[in-house]
């Protein structure tokens, strides 16, 4: 699936510090663009069952994040500011008509700050499973990969996507296996850190277009701190609606992709 999916996606590069920002286009003669940011240690695989969904009807856009993927790392000061501008920079390039964005974890702290920068050029943004709101974040341990190979390493994979990603066990497959072990060994930015700062609930009042936020109801990273977390996105955008998908975890276009493909549906229709 992974492999088809990129097969047939127009491969694009935009500058990035001193290299580059590689971006993934499908379909990009059709619709309105829907431009999808992935999450921290991620790529645009992160986003794999979601891609099919839209790329049908629409000019799907997917890149990957500077410092992680295909992509080089961002400028110094390499926090979400500047990974955000690289974003912003980069995105006329590739399209000229705007967009509707959906960012997931880091993908939405960074796809927040790029819709301030970019104006009217973001015609929407969905922020889902979002952190950098000011509020704490769940304990979510994880075992150490790189050390590791064979099954020791895929057992390390299992543990990290349950107490991360996925809420149900049953739903890591091996796909979503794959998915882990190629965005772990391409990660070298590390955005962790940024999830309980604030750098989105700032960027939140400038950003022009309507804003909506989506979490799984059984959210690891969000779950201890929902509420403080949808009182931080209404004190900035009092009218943004919030949409809990049921037993789903951090990672929830992929682990309830029916209902996650439903709800961006949804709200791109409003």
């Amino acid at each position: 699936m992974i492999d088809a999916l990129n097969a047939a996606a127009a491969r694009r590069e935009t500058p990035c510090g001193t290299g580059r920002m590689v971006w993934r286009i499908w379909n990009a003669a059709a619709g309105q663009p829907l431009l999808l940011l992935h999450g921290g240690n991620g790529s645009w695989r992160h986003w794999i069952h979601t891609i099919p969904a839209f790329a049908a009807t629409r000019c799907v856009i997917a890149p990957d994040l500077p410092g992680l993927g295909e992509s080089d790392l961002p400028p110094d000061p390499q926090e979400p500011a500047s990974i955000a501008a690289m974003v912003a920079a980069g995105l006329p390039a590739i399209t000229t008509r705007p967009v509707d964005l959906a960012g997931f974890s880091f993908g939405a702290n960074v796809g927040g700050q790029a819709a301030a920068r970019l104006g009217p050029a973001v015609r929407s943004t969905l922020l889902v499973g979002a952190g950098a709101l000011g509020t704490a974040r769940g304990e979510t341990p994880l075992v150490k990969v790189r050390d590791k190979e064979g099954a020791a390493r895929v057992a390390a994979h299992r543990h990290n996507l349950a107490s991360l990603m996925i809420a149900d066990p049953a739903r890591i497959d091996d796909l979503a296996l794959a998915i882990q072990e190629w965005n772990t060994l391409h990660a070298r930015f590390r955005s962790r850190g940024f999830t309980t700062l604030d750098g989105l609930a700032r960027a939140l009042p400038d950003i022009t277009g309507p804003v909506a936020a989506l979490w799984g109801a059984e959210d690891q990273v969000a779950k201890a701190t929902l509420d403080a977390r949808i009182a931080a996105l209404r004190a900035a955008r009092p009218e943004a609606p919030v949409t809990l998908v049921p037993g789903a975890g951090h990672w929830v276009a992929y682990e309830a992709p029916a209902a996650f493909n439903a709800a961006l549906a949804a709200w791109l229709a409003r």
